[in-house]
């Protein structure tokens, strides 16, 4: 198995159970994986970034949250738009977002 050079988790509320409760799945969670997936495949970088869904992170009145790793960097209040602008500026240019970091 390739070890990624990054690993996104995208908090979805995910529940052991299955159902998808919880704040974060209230605010476009899913979606936001799913963009987080077309652009690693546009960009063709699916051998250097996974992305994971999550389930809760207790910081639900900061969700959705995105968590980048290995660098450690946590994302709140994250939305299906801002998928591509911490593409760009982090996992492609190294630069923590500072308006979306926790």
């Amino acid at each position: 198995m390739l070890k990624p050079k990054y690993h996104i988790f995208v908090c979805t509320s995910s529940r052991v159970n299955g159902q998808p409760k919880g704040f974060c799945n209230s605010k476009a969670a899913v979606e936001i994986v799913e963009n987080f997936m077309e652009e690693i495949r546009e960009r063709d970088l699916g051998s250097e970034v996974f992305v994971s869904n999550t389930g809760c992170f207790s910081l639900c009145e900061k969700g959705p949250i995105v968590v980048v790793y290995p660098d450690n960097v946590w994302y709140g209040g994250v939305s299906p738009d801002d998928v591509e602008e911490i593409m760009d500026g982090h996992i492609e240019g190294g630069n923590v977002i500072k308006r979306l970091a926790l």
